[in-house]
Formats: C-alpha cells, structure tokens, sequence
C-alpha cells in the first residue's frame, strides 16, 4: 500500500484527549485501585497466583523471593522487578498489613522505614491466611483472562472468602483520583457480613455497632466517632489517630518518663524521632531531657525522659500536637466495581462482597454438580456391566480390536461412550463382592450429593446459609482482638494543653499596660511593713488593679464604658516584679478613650452563675454569665450606661448571694442579689444605692456566709467590721456608714469580704505592694475611722486594695502559708526588657 494511503488527518485535540483516556482508564483499572470483590489490585492478584503455580504453600518450605518475582513478570505482570519485590514486601509486613498475606524468612524493613534485603537474600511463601483467598479457583469458580502475550490464562478476580477490600485495606493514587481505605478486624467485618446476609434493608447505623471503626496493625488510638461515621455512610471522611502513651514514674518518684508503645499507622518511628530531636533543639517542645529507643522483638518502646520541673501532660499534649504522634486519616472509599471506578459506603462494600461470594458458590456448586453426574453416570454404567458380567466378558473377548469392543459395548447394553471406556479400563479386582459393595456405596452417596447441590442452586437461603458459615469459619480461624482503641470524643489540643497550670499575679497600670509574673515572686510580710515595688510605672501611672489566676483560666475584660473582651491568662505578656508589662490595646481592641474596669477569672461558662455589675452612679445589673460566652473581637455590650456614667465592679454570683456596695464618703448599702431580676446584655440595670451629693460607687462585692468587711481608705488607714453590723435592706436605700472619711484617712479607695485566712494586697499609686493576712487586722465598729495598714511616703496615696483569689478546684488559696512572717527579698535579676514602649535613639 502506498504510504500517503496509510496516512489520515485527525484532530491533534481529539487525539491527545482519546490517548489520556486509554492511559488513564488502564491506570485506574490495572493498576492503582483494588477490585471491590477480592481487595486486590492486579499486581497483588498475579504475585498470589503465581506462588500458587510455584506450589509455594504455607506448609511448603520457602522459596527464594527472586524465584517469585522472576515468575511474576515473567508470566503475568511485565514490569521492572522491584515494583513486583516491593509490593510482596509489603504483603510481608506485619505493620503494614492488618493481616499479612506473604510469609517472609529475612530482611523484609521495619517500622523505622528500613528497607527490605535485596529479593536474592530473602525467601518467601504464602501466609496461611492466603488459601482462603484460592480455594476453589480450579473449579472455575472466577473467569481467567489470557496473560499479557494469550500464551497464558490468570485469574481475572480471586475467589476469596475473606473480604480483603475491608480487612487489609489498600492506597493508590490513579489519574485524577485516589484511593485510602484503612485496615479493619476481620471479626468484626465477618459479623457485618453475615448481618448484611441476614438482612438485605439493614441500615449503615446498624452496621456501625458491628464495625464501629477501623483497626490498624500498629494500634494507637481513633479520637472521635463523627469522621468514621462519615466515611461508612458517603466513603469520604477524616478520622484523627494518635499514638498509644503513658507516662511512668520510676521508684521513689525520682524520674518520670512518658512512654510510647503503639504509633499512629504508617508513621515512621525513626522520622519522628527526628523531628522530636529537631523541635527539641528549636525550643518548640520543652521538658524532655533524653529520648531513647528501647524498641525490640518484643514490641515498640519509645521513652522520653522528663526534666524535674516538666509537667508531663503538657509535654505528651505538645508531642501530640507538634510531632507525628498524632495526625489524621483520610478515608477515601474507591474501588473497582464492573470495571468503573466508584465511590463506595460500608454497605455497598458489603454487598458486593456478598454479590461475589454467591457466583462463586453458585459456579463452584455448578462444577461439583457436573462432576458429581458424570461420575453417576460411569457407575451407572459399571453397574450394568456388573449385572451382565459374563455377556460383556464375552462381547470383550469376541471383538477383534477396543473400538469393535466399544461398539457392540454401547449397541449391545444401550451405553454411553463414556460408559463403555469405563468399562473397557475396568480392572478384574472390581468384580470381587467387595468391590461392587464400594460402587453401590459410592454410587448412592453421588445420588444425595447431586441432590444436594441441586436444592444448592434452587434456594437463594441456602447460599446464603454457606456464605454465614464459611465466613464465620473464616473468622473464627484468623480472626483476633482488636488493636486500635476508639474514642468516643474528639478533643482538639488547644494551646493551654501545651502550657504548664501554674498561678500567676496578673497585674494592670492606669495606663493600660498588663503582664502576669509568677505568685512565688511576692512574700508575705506583716501588718505596717514597707512592702516592695511589684511594678515600675511612668510617673503619671500607677497600678489598678492586681488579681491571681490560672494560666488556663478565661478573662473577661469589662470596660468602664461597660464593653466586654476575652483573653486568656497565658496571652499575657509575662515578665518579672519590676517590668511594666505590654499596653493592653495592644491586646485588646478598645474604643478611644476606653479603660478596663475590671477583669473576671473563670475556667468555664456555665448558665448556673451570674454577673452582677454596678456603676459609678449606683446602678446595678444582672446577666447570666453564659451571655458572655462568645465575645467577639472587637467587645460586646455588656451594659447600657449613661452618657456620663462608667463600670465600676463586676463580680460572678450563685444567684442566691447578697450584694454589698461601698461609695468614696464612706456609705454601704447590702442587700440580696434575689432583688434584681436576670437582664439580657444589653439591658441598663435597675439602682442599686440612693447617692447624695458627689459621692460615688467605689466598690462592691457578692458576699456568701458571714465574712467581716475590710474598708481601706486613701492614706492607708482601714478596719474590719462585722457583716451583722450591716442591716440587710433592699436595693435603692441609702445605705448606712461602713467608715469615717476623715482629713486623716481621706475617702475610701476599695472595700472587700474577707476571711481570716485570707490575704490582700495594697497598692500605692508609685506602685508600691505590700501583700497582708487579713487576719492581723482589728474587727472594729462600722463608725469608727480603722488603724494603720501601710506606711505611706508622703504625699503618696493607695490606689487600690485586692483579695488572692481563690483556686476554683483547692478552695482559698495556699501559696505562701509555710513562709515566715518576716522574710528577706530576693535579689534583683535586672530589669525585664519586656516594655513595648518605642526606643528612644
């Protein structure tokens, strides 16, 4: 033919698109997603039934693992050699399969990503598990297709009563999609079976008591059911996995260690152990002193050795966080079904497990059957030779050749062909009495096994009556306890689970500037003393306010213009007794002209408290406390104000507590917090205390049982006196006379409810702190003008008095109660440079 006719014009377009097509649909189908029906993918499918051909049995000895490979794609599968080795080394891999289907004698790689000895060192056979996977296959129970030159047939699917797709899983990516599907039990997948048998409707939530989550070879855990849930019902999800650890303290407590022995799967252990080295060094997980590998043949042991002062949950929950220890699966549920790629639900894959379990019992019933007729057939036939014994001896011995013998075999007893050749290659000893005992016997057990496959093939309930039994057969002989523990609840690690829960001074200027510094920089010292300067301030600031609190607790920032924002103790700056701290606006987004009034510590929000505000001018409010449970970045209203009228105090309540509130002209009023009705956010409140004059709300407080209340004024003068001395009234009134505001006390700076036990602190407006047992000062009368507290410089003046707070879990607060009344103060390490004031060139 000339050339120029061979050639045609065709679309470039169209040619590209047709040839991606081809190549992609023989990526997807021979090559990188398994069958639905045998969970294999082609390469795995041909390595199996070439240790078949090789007779490369469990209970055979091992054969080197070049042999296999050589028949492998010699035979059935050509492509390069280490392709094939590969994937037969991770058939071997007890960590990478859930149930190996290769026994390997050698090097096969290890947990820390070591790779398996060349195919001439090592040896292989099949896993005992295997010939579940054949049995049957030479009873034409699945369709063989030729090889890739037709010199050859190989099985297109195996006959499996394992469902492998579910069991070991599988991962691939093809062309514009990929496949993840994790390891299950195979307990557990049997039961789900047999269920899906039972009852073809059954619903996925059914399913899920039966598979309740996937079960990997090297353990761990599965935080959170929602993500496995998910990919049972659509085949897409994300499931979290994290390594199994606990933490160990050696005898006499001296060492704690936190010890890994189940890693998430498929994570590298050597890898990781790099990484942690890394982060280690990088300062981004702190508290480990040493990390050893005590791993053996025994199992996996990973120990990190923590420092003394390491608090070990945090350490696990930043190893959680920051290293493979933890991470996430994607579930993508894709196989190959009718030769299209689908996205396949826990059902689906059931189902058509089933679907494949019914041909192959019903083409392997088919097999017996034929041969089982054929067999009766040729007993039939020697029957007759044996009731015509001597007339066939006789036809025999008259026939000149076997055909002739054959012929009048068939004309003369009405005989089949194949009768009369089982006839004709009968042996004499079959005429003894005994023997034809055996063909009667052989004869009518063929008639009730042929009836048997028979009603086989006739009732759908009996195929499903051997697909229980054979799959529960299964089961009961591979199957084990489940590795990988499930965890009802997901929690996501916050970034309060990396920080240590320790108490903190959180302390606050002015002028806005805040910081948290360590409880154990301040001493206790006795009444009168001199007290020590807690933080340097501009000659124009002074500190405001002073409180105690976890790290991990919430703040909530009410604002004299009555806004409400959410920090957390561990965002604050944090610095020594003699830094300033960060200027809060650059924490918070205040509006202009807008300071912080007073901050709440609570480590939870909860509809059983409630926040109760009160203002300069004496109104008071109060709002459940879970309204203030999600602020956004820029505050929410907390309460409605008048134009010239600002927040005061806020304090959380039980809702069965008694407000006290205290004015600058010495005036209290106390009455029950029952008198003001719960208002929305946004509410203006109701009055709280009938002013006179100038005077102004300087403090209040919720009281609960009978605590004494401190009155501090000014010139560092102040008292005790009895709650009974105060008459419960309602709100509104104007109250009665807590302290005398003298020249020599000067107007009241704060007033609080205090136990004996407790402690306060005071603080100058020149940032001097002094920090007292409440109970050396003196319970006195309501009218009196109170003693000395704290000896001031002159012109200076106290600014503001506060309580320790109290632990939410231990009651009042223990730090400090074995120090000693009079203790010398720590030597300075130099100022913090922790400002964030502008430098000045």
């Amino acid at each position: 033919m000339p050339t120029d006719q061979r050639k045609q014009d065709v679309l470039l377009e169209e040619e590209i698109k047709r040839s991606f097509l081809d190549y992609a649909m023989s990526v997807i189908v021979s090559r990188a997603l398994p069958d639905v029906r045998d969970g294999l993918k082609p390469v795995h499918r041909r390595i199996l039934f070439a240790m078949r051909e090789l007779r490369n049995d469990y209970n055979k000895p091992y054969k080197k693992s070049a042999r296999v490979v050589g028949d492998v794609i010699g035979k059935y599968h050509p492509h390069g050699d280490s392709a094939v080795y590969d994937t037969m080394v991770r058939m071997a891999q007890d960590f990478a399969m859930r149930y190996p289907l290769v026994d390997g004698q050698g090097n096969f790689g290890s947990v820390d990503g070591d790779s398996a000895a060349a195919m001439r060192y090592t040896e292989a056979r099949m896993a005992k598990i295997t010939q579940e996977f054949l049995q049957d296959i030479e009873k034409e129970t699945v369709e063989f297709v030729d090889n890739y030159d037709g010199s050859l047939q190989m099985p297109s699917v195996l006959p499996t009563k394992i469902p492998n797709l579910l069991i070991n899983g599988s991962s691939g990516i093809a062309v514009g999609m990929a496949t993840n599907i994790p390891p299950h039990n195979l307990g557990e997948v049997a039961r789900a079976v047999v269920a899906v048998v039972d009852n073809p409707n059954i619903s996925i939530d059914e399913l899920l008591p039966l598979v309740p989550g996937p079960d990997f070879p090297t353990g761990g855990f599965i935080h959170g059911t929602e993500g496995i849930k998910k990919a049972y019902r659509t085949g897409r999800g994300i499931i979290q996995i994290r390594a199994r650890a606990n933490i160990e303290t050696a005898a006499r407590g001296k060492k704690t260690s936190i010890v890994v022995t189940e890693l998430p799967y498929m994570v590298n252990k050597a890898k990781m152990l790099e990484r942690t080295a890394d982060l280690l060094k990088d300062r981004k997980i702190e508290g480990i002193s040493d990390i050893r590998d005590e791993s053996d043949r025994d199992g996996l042991r990973v120990v990190f050795d923590l420092k003394r002062d390491a608090q070990p949950q945090v350490v696990l929950n930043q190893l959680y966080k920051y290293t493979q220890m933890q991470g996430s699966f994607g579930v993508n549920l894709l196989a190959i079904v009718n030769n299209r790629p689908e996205l396949l639900n826990l059902k689906r894959i059931l189902s058509l497990f089933i679907e494949h379990r019914k041909e192959v019992i019903l083409r392997r019933t088919t097999f017996d059957l034929r041969k089982a007729e054929a067999r009766a057939h040729i007993l039939e036939g020697l029957k007759i030779a044996l009731d015509h014994i001597d007339r066939v001896i006789a036809l025999i011995r008259g026939s000149e050749t076997p055909a002739i013998a054959k012929d009048a075999l068939i004309a003369e007893l009405s005989l089949s062909k194949a009768q009369a050749d089982a006839i004709l290659e009968m042996r004499l000893q079959r005429l003894t009495g005994l023997e034809r005992d055996k063909i009667d016997a052989e004869y009518r057990d063929l008639i009730k096994l042929i009836a048997e496959l028979k009603s086989i093939l006739a009732s759908d309930e009996k195929v499903k009556s051997i697909i229980r039994q054979e799959t529960m057969a299964v089961s009961d002989a591979y199957g084990d306890e489940r590795r990988t523990e499930i965890i009802a609840a997901s929690t996501e690690i916050e970034m309060e689970d990396m920080i240590a829960e320790e108490e903190m001074v959180v302390t606050m200027t002015h002028s806005g500037y805040i910081k948290r510094s360590p409880i154990s920089l301040y001493r206790s010292q006795l009444r009168g003393g001199r007290g020590k300067r807690g933080m340097d301030t501009k000659e124009e600031d002074f500190v405001s306010s002073l409180f105690v609190a976890s790290t991990h607790s919430y703040l909530l920032v009410f604002t004299a213009m009555g806004r409400l924002y959410w920090l957390k103790v561990h965002e604050l700056p944090q610095g020594g007794r003699a830094t300033k701290g960060k200027a809060i606006v650059n924490l918070l987004n205040l509006l202009p002209g807008d300071t912080v009034s007073t901050v709440l510590v609570v480590k939870e929000f909860s509809d059983d408290k409630e926040v109760f505000m009160a203002t300069q001018k004496g109104t008071v409010k109060k709002t459940n406390l879970d309204a203030f449970s999600r602020p956004r970045s820029g505050g929410i209203i907390a309460i409605n104000l008048a134009e010239d009228d600002y927040l005061v105090a806020v304090r959380l309540t039980d809702k069965e507590m008694e407000i006290f509130l205290a004015t600058q002209n010495g005036q209290a009023i106390r009455f029950s917090e029952e008198k003001v009705r719960s208002m929305g956010r946004t509410a203006a409140g109701v009055k709280g205390i009938d002013l006179s004059g100038d005077d102004a709300v300087v403090a209040m407080e919720a009281i609960a049982g009978t605590p004494t209340i401190l009155t501090v004024t000014q010139n560092g003068y102040g008292k005790r006196t009895m709650l009974e001395e105060y008459p419960l009234r309602n709100r509104g009134g104007k109250g009665v006379i807590t302290i005398k505001t003298t020249e020599r006390n000067g107007l009241v700076v704060g007033a609080l409810v205090v136990e004996d036990e407790d402690e306060i602190m005071m603080v100058s407006e020149q940032g001097n702190i002094i920090r007292t047992k409440v109970g050396g000062i003196s319970v006195i009368g309501r009218n009196t003008q109170g003693v000395k507290l704290i000896n001031l410089s002159s012109g200076e003046k106290l600014v503001a008095v506060a309580r320790l707070a109290e632990s939410e879990e231990n009651g009042k607060d223990q730090q400090d109660d074995e120090l000693q009344p009079r203790l010398t103060e720590p030597e300075e390490n130099g100022k913090d440079q922790q400002d964030d004031e502008p430098q000045q060139s």
